[in-house]
């Protein structure tokens, strides 16, 4: 073979991955705005508040009877929804890497997720049963659609390009939140004008929330191309299938290592993310339109941040970047909890701080995770990664809804969120990824 065919071959290879990468980066686009518009804005506050119209004198509802706290019934659905996805996720993410095909599969969790979103126009009155399984049924499609899609990463980057092709995926993300959110605050703000009454405009939001998923994924499932399958064998059910991918860890502790920090301190980011707007329209007395300001302004500096915080791992290394960001994390949420009731200008400052390390936090713990998954395991191995990811954990939402039933202080369901950072740390700090990298059989980037 000449040495201008290899050149060729190259450059074409070079280009299929350019390709890929641009359309990989179309569903963060597609899906961020369930995530910002739907989880982190609009759902949180507007269940509770079905969920109390529903409620009895003593302020409790009755799912299937047992006595959940109105105002607690949001964070124990978002809870739930996660153990439904740890029986899933294994099951599809074996299947994806026994089969090769992972597009499919994409697609069917992507619709899934996307006809459930839009279902939730008709969540109205005290239907907060129908919201609850909705909103089950979203937050697990959404968890394995991307556990599907962040599998793609060691597969359309080379080790050295991880960082930022991973920062840019989140930057698109955020982009598309702050896209739609300034759309949903002129018809919330603006409902009258419309014909609309609020909760209406508000309905319309989250329905819109699905359609734009299912629009947009069109883009990545045309452009991303599925590889050659791992060796052939039966996948087993759910649990057992999880185990087996635990047991298969095992064989690699520092990757199992850097995944439970990983799981403990975004376990922490995510519960911020979901219930920050119930804490702010429930304890400070912030109405939906300042909450619809401040979530998107943390969707603006978020992808200033991710940029930001990709270019810092080129010098510092990823691991100390991820490190700084939780320091930043718990400095943020110790002074939230001091934030005065009725006062805008407070919640919009928290707001920044949070909206500069969210993006580069997540982005590098992908892309650092995706260094320590041995090659042809990815989607098995990033199921696991996903447990914890966008809302799906289960320790936060669990956690802060308990404290709230048991002390009736959203400042203290928010603070106890504390230890979420302080132990990641801790336990990340302890990892030595450059070992972990070379035992897991992936060449070591020059700067990790």
């Amino acid at each position: 073979m000449s040495t201008d065919t290899v050149r060729t071959d190259a450059a074409q290879d070079a280009a299929g991955l350019r390709r890929e990468q641009r359309g990989w980066y179309f569903y963060d686009w597609a899906c961020s705005v369930y995530s910002t518009s739907v989880v982190t804005v609009f759902l949180g506050p507007y269940l509770t508040a079905v969920a109390k119209r529903a409620a009895d004198a003593d302020g409790y509802v009755h799912p299937l009877g047992v006595p959940v706290r109105a105002g607690s019934f949001f964070a124990y659905t978002v809870s739930l929804s996660v153990v439904i996805a740890v029986v899933v996720m294994p099951i599809v993410g074996s299947a994806a890497d026994r089969t090769g095909r992972k597009k499919p599969l994409l697609a069917a969790a992507a619709y899934t997720g996307a006809a459930a979103t839009t279902g939730m126009f008709f969540l109205d009155g005290d239907r907060y049963l129908l919201g609850g399984a909705l909103l089950l049924v979203a937050n697990a499609a959404q968890s394995v659609g991307m556990m599907l899609y962040n599998s793609y990463l060691p597969q359309i980057a080379p080790p050295e390009e991880r960082d930022a092709v991973s920062s840019r995926g989140w930057a698109f993300g955020y982009a598309a939140g702050s896209t739609v959110l300034v759309a949903n605050l002129v018809l919330y703000s603006a409902h009258d004008s419309f014909g609309l009454t609020e909760t209406a405009a508000v309905r319309v939001c989250l329905a819109s929330a699905g359609l734009w998923w299912g629009a947009f994924t069109l883009i990545p499932l045309s452009r991303l191309r599925d590889r050659h399958a791992r060796v052939e064998r039966a996948a087993a059910p759910g649990l057992r299938q999880l185990a087996a991918t635990v047991r298969d860890m095992r064989r690699h502790p520092l990757t199992l290592a850097f995944l439970l920090a990983y799981l403990i301190y975004n376990d922490g980011i995510q519960t911020v993310i979901t219930q920050a707007s119930v804490y702010g329209s429930q304890e400070l007395g912030l109405s939906q339109s300042t909450l619809i300001v401040a979530v998107l302004l943390v969707q603006v500096l978020a992808v200033a941040g991710a940029l930001a915080m990709g270019r810092l791992a080129r010098t510092y290394g990823a691991q100390r970047t991820i490190l700084g960001s939780l320091v930043a994390w718990t400095v943020t949420l110790a002074a939230g909890y001091f934030l005065p009731a009725k006062a805008p200008v407070f919640f919009f400052v928290l707001a920044a701080g949070i909206g500069l390390v969210l993006g580069g936090s997540q982005a590098l713990s992908r892309s650092l995770f995706s260094h320590l998954v041995p090659p042809g395991k990815e989607a098995e191995y990033f199921s696991a990664y996903e447990m914890s990811d966008r809302g799906m954990s289960w320790l936060g939402p669990l956690l802060f809804g308990m404290t709230y039933q048991l002390t009736g202080s959203y400042r203290s369901a928010i603070i106890s969120l504390v230890a979420f950072f302080v132990i990641g740390f801790v336990l990340l700090a302890r990892v030595p990824v450059r070992r972990a990298i070379a035992e897991a059989g992936n060449p070591v980037p020059e700067k990790i």
